[in-house]
């Protein structure tokens, strides 16, 4: 049994991810849509050996269609995803406008399956932020076996996950660094991104953190436990695709960083790279078109009680947003869809 899916936002970074990752893990398809603003309509994606041309989002009608796989921002998603849910099709959303919504589950599928039940509240599911959904994959095995007290996550973020105006921007202004005369100034932006890192992704909030930094902290509660205590400070770095993270945990008891490290390489989701010599561990180029959500650094932290640091790397446009939102379609049609 096939579905038939929508992917609304196709010509994006992420849309072309979704159209990639569900070709690549032959995800069962028996119709598929590629959806786009008016300004992009008739621009052609591939989907496997297929060529999709696209259709107009505004005029679509969802009813019939199973699923619809969100890759546009928070303004348009209010508009159509109701529209979709309405009309019966599942929407999974990669923006960040309904995380928040008590309502709606906010799903890691390595994390929080269980949550996919809560789907009939709406007819919504919510993607997680790129660089939690990587972190938690990380945290939820350790979690269960010693119980996480507090988490401090310092990130270091791809250019990718400011869109494709971002990406240009970082490639503009590294070729101009060679070129004095060919001036590029930020515009994506608040400082020159080639050669330099940003301690500034989102909005800041009156408590002087930016938003990115309270999704981190908001989205792992929501997915993991409400109890854990976490503390974030998002940078942007001049890194095309790949968000890194360090991260320092501490646990209510004492867990050894070789049993850690054990736990780890038994997580779904998770690859660990970890050896103590000259490249033993994952940098973000080496991630890149990988599914996997990868841990490096493992180590005891002598300064408090029950703590141990790692580094986790992920593809952003995968793990932080299309193959997550895969992996929820192939949930619900798994859990949902064929059971009825």
């Amino acid at each position: 049994m096939g579905y038939k899916i929508a992917i609304v936002g196709a010509t994006g970074n992420v849309g072309h991810e979704m159209l990639n990752i569900l070709a690549e893990r032959q995800f069962p398809v028996d119709e598929i849509v590629a959806l786009a603003s008016r300004r992009s309509l008739g621009s052609e994606v591939s989907f496997g050996d297929t060529t999709l041309t696209t259709k107009d989002l505004d005029t679509f009608d969802f009813a019939g269609w199973d699923m619809a796989l969100f890759a546009v921002g928070s303004e348009a998603t209010k508009i159509y995803a109701p529209k979709a849910a309405a009309a019966g099709c599942l929407v999974i959303d990669n923006s960040s406008l309904y995380r928040y919504d008590p309502k709606i589950p906010l799903i890691v599928p390595e994390v929080n399956p269980e949550a996919i039940v809560d789907y009939k509240n709406k007819m919504i599911i919510a993607n997680p932020n790129c660089s939690t959904a990587q972190m938690v994959v990380a945290l939820k095995p350790l979690h269960d076996r010693a119980r996480i007290k507090r988490v401090v996550v310092s990130t270091y973020q791809s250019v990718s996950g400011g869109g494709k105006e971002a990406i240009d921007e970082l490639w503009d202004q590294t070729k101009s660094i060679y070129n004095p005369t060919d001036n590029k100034p930020p515009k994506k932006f608040t400082k020159q991104i080639a050669f330099n890192v940003i301690p500034h992704i989102d909005v800041f909030m009156e408590d002087g953190s930016t938003k990115e930094e309270w999704k981190m902290v908001v989205e792992t509660k929501k997915i993991v436990d409400p109890n854990i205590k976490v503390t974030a400070t998002c940078v942007r770095v001049p890194v095309f695709v790949g968000h890194s993270e360090s991260v320092n945990i501490e646990f209510e008891d004492f867990l050894d960083e070789d049993e850690a490290r054990d736990i780890l390489r038994e997580a779904p989701g998770v690859m660990v790279i970890d050896k103590r010599e000259d490249g033993g561990y994952v940098s973000p180029i080496e991630c890149v078109g990988d599914f996997a959500t990868f841990i490096s650094r493992i180590r005891q932290d002598s300064t408090v009680e029950n703590g141990l640091n790692l580094w986790c790397v992920s593809d952003n446009l995968r793990k932080g947003a299309a193959l997550n939102a895969v992996q929820i379609a192939e949930l619900y049609g798994r859990e949902i869809l064929k059971k009825g």
